[in-house]
């Protein structure tokens, strides 16, 4: 089975997430959306929150499933058996931090980093950026999949 690890914060998924994901399970036979723990970074969704995000925006599609891990991401990826980890990349910069981070995972383990290339009409969407026009009560709905709705 060709099972890809796509982590990532989520908070929240965007559409460049949700495209990322959902041309990742043209490729592999299983796309797990790994939700990563970190005790120090502050969130603006919690964790139960971002996950159903997540699931709801994939309701029905049984190639993809939703998990929490903290720890490394490729001692995760040996744990569940996946043998890539998928990642988008949306700029030059988005490339040379994630092929940093590919060469020592590389190290570490036999685990293959696949880079998709975000699509043009979603490459300048970042979670970061979504959160402030939600801070700001600006229209968010345009940049996230329709499951993102907040109360």
């Amino acid at each position: 089975m060709r099972r890809a690890l796509f982590p990532g914060s989520f908070d929240p998924i965007t559409l460049g997430h949700f495209d990322i994901i959902k041309r990742g399970i043209t490729l592999f036979d299983e796309v797990i959306v790994a939700i990563g723990i970190n005790a120090d970074k502050k969130y603006m969704f919690s964790l139960e929150e971002r996950k159903a995000f997540i699931e709801k925006a994939f309701e029905g599609e049984s190639k993809v499933k939703v998990v929490t891990y903290e720890g490394l991401t490729v001692d995760f990826c040996q744990k569940i058996g996946a043998n890539f980890i998928l990642r988008g990349l949306r700029n030059p910069a988005d490339f040379e931090f994630e092929k940093a981070i590919a060469h020592a995972n590389r190290h570490m383990s036999t685990i293959e980093t696949v880079f998709l290339l975000t699509s043009s009409k979603t490459s300048f969407i970042a979670s970061s950026i979504v959160r402030d026009i939600i801070r700001n009560n600006g229209n968010y709905k345009k940049f996230v999949p329709d499951s993102v709705r907040i109360k």
